[in-house]
């Protein structure tokens, strides 16, 4: 996904469908890998994805 703040973008996605997809959970974890560090902007948005997994409004879908 190589843009600027790629996790950002993928948590606003999963935001929007309220579901972690696998698709999704590996595209994060592949930035993540790629990158080697998280900026602030994409660490704010993990921590908002959590927060909303907390309090169940965001779904985990599991692997088929």
């Amino acid at each position: 996904m190589q843009t600027p703040h790629a996790i950002r973008l993928l948590v606003e996605k999963a935001l929007y469908i309220r579901q972690l997809t696998p698709d999704i959970e590996n595209a994060i974890n592949s930035e993540l890998s790629r990158l080697g560090y998280i900026s602030e902007v994409d660490y704010e948005a993990l921590e908002l994805l959590m927060s909303e997994m907390d309090e169940g409004r965001i779904r985990l879908v599991p692997s088929p």
